[in-house]
């Protein structure tokens, strides 16, 4: 298989062929291994040398053969190191698989190497002082967006048709909207934390992956989605598998839509007519859309933000061995000096803030299927926006700052609803916009179907970034 062919089908196709005999699941892999050295030759997107070749081919599962990355996000794949971005963490070594990579197995997934990320995937720009800079196919002096920037620059320039990233504030809508991709946030407890997490981040980070078109989004959900046993959060299965979704009209739904951030924020010109332009296309499709927005404290989210943050340094200080204070950046250690320092009643509060906005959000997605906002404010961010090594910052402030790049993401993990990046625009520069959808807890399928529809009305699949494999 040459790389031209192999860059041209999603992973649904890739499968296909593997499964009809068409290709060998061994022909994939080199030929992804080959593209994922030449993406990461111009883009600085893997953390270090691939993995070992697959020792079982077998195209068991239904997206047997498919390659694909995971993040460096935590302990995942069983005998594997991780640092979470940071020179602080040294030989760290996951014992075992985490629950979702023990489902990307099932499904015949083949992890290939590791993605770059911010340290402790605290930031919107991946950039750090472990791996430096990953650079954006679309335009190499902009960011990919954090923290799961690395999986999306290898996936944007066609190294791998999909990639494994987790979700907190944004980490997996934000790449997708610099990168020009397809990104699901999943409800909370659709898909599995554990067996070494009991919560991850207080119920705000979603485990799931970035792909470039929905069917792919969609097929990858039916296979890791089911609930897991003994985790704190588990939804009901869907009533009709997402596969099955993407093919079948949604009907006519009621679509709220915004381009005012809840944030003080300022929202690009460009960015805020794509999202009236998917608005006027949804009325094309046959849905109801109207203006509206849920009343939200800016605050609040970004109180939930700062508790989840605490969070990732308590689980750091819990370990067996602490963390270097001097290897880390500055944002870091003020994360760790904060979980250290806080009390029970300032994690109450930090909770209060968290259900507050849960139920705000809960409360107006009763009266609309879906909530249509930009996912972005801005266009991907030049390479310096964010330096988590500047000293001044608390986590408080940080997040503040992130809200001004991205006002419209968190809320969706604060509250646990599922949240769906599309790659719908571009702007006069040739830079991807993303749109965001939201929907009510448990209801990806809404956003799949809708999603499917936007895709086949507006469709974005011949786009190529300039740095492609």
């Amino acid at each position: 298989m040459e790389i031209h062919e192999y860059t041209r089908l999603d992973a649904v196709a890739l499968a296909e062929l593997v499964h009809t005999g068409q290709v060998t699941a061994v022909e994939v892999e080199h030929t992804a291994r080959r593209a994922l050295e030449r993406a990461h030759a111009d883009l600085n997107a893997l953390t270090g040398p691939l993995y070992d070749p697959v020792p079982d081919h077998a195209p068991n599962g239904p997206l047997g053969g498919v390659p694909f990355v995971v993040k460096d996000s935590g302990p995942f794949v069983r005998g594997t190191p991780f640092c979470l971005g940071s020179r602080a963490l040294v030989g760290a070594v996951a014992h075992t698989d985490h629950a979702l990579m023990t489902r990307f197995r099932a499904a015949g997934l083949a992890a290939l190497g590791q993605s770059t990320v911010p340290e402790l995937a605290l930031s919107l720009a991946t950039e750090s002082r472990r791996y430096g800079t990953t650079r954006n196919p679309w335009s190499p002096e902009r960011g990919v967006g954090g923290s799961s920037g690395g999986a999306a620059a290898l996936v944007a320039a066609g190294a791998v048709p999909l990639a494994h990233g987790s979700d907190g504030g944004g980490s997996l809508r934000v790449p997708a909207s610099a990168c020009g991709l397809v990104g699901l946030k999943p409800s909370r407890g659709r898909t599995p934390c554990g067996p070494l997490t009991g919560e991850a981040g207080f119920g705000m980070v979603g485990e799931f992956a970035l792909t470039r078109t929905v069917r792919d989004t969609a097929h990858l959900l039916d296979a890791v989605s089911a609930p897991a046993v003994g985790e704190k959060y588990a939804l009901p299965p869907p009533g009709r598998p997402y596969a099955e979704a993407v093919r079948t009209d949604p009907g006519r739904l009621r679509v709220a839509v915004t381009t005012t951030p809840w944030a003080q924020a300022t929202v690009d010109p460009q960015v805020a007519d794509a999202t009236l332009t998917t608005a006027h296309l949804l009325e094309w499709i046959g849905h109801t859309v109207q203006e509206d927005r849920p009343v939200l404290d800016p605050q609040d989210t970004v109180e939930a933000m700062v508790l989840l943050a605490v969070s990732t340094g308590a689980a750091l200080l819990r370990g067996p061995r602490g963390p270097d204070p001097q290897a880390l950046e500055a944002l870091s250690r003020q994360v760790l000096s904060e979980a250290r320092r806080r009390s029970a009643l300032e994690v109450m509060a930090g909770l209060d803030a968290q259900h507050r906005v849960t139920r705000a959000l809960g409360l107006f997605m009763a009266e609309y299927d879906l909530l249509l906002t930009p996912t972005l404010g801005r266009l991907p961010a030049p390479h310096g926006t964010f330096d988590p090594d500047e000293d001044g910052h608390t986590p408080r402030t940080w997040f503040h700052r992130a809200a001004e790049y991205a006002p419209f993401s968190a809320p969706a993990n604060v509250a646990g609803l599922p949240a769906l990046s599309l790659p719908l625009a571009q702007s006069r520069e040739g830079l991807p916009i993303g749109v965001q959808l939201m929907a009510a807890p448990g209801r990806e399928d809404v956003l799949l179907a809708v999603g499917s529809q936007l895709q086949q009305a507006a469709p974005w699949e011949g786009r190529c970034p300039p740095l492609h494999v």
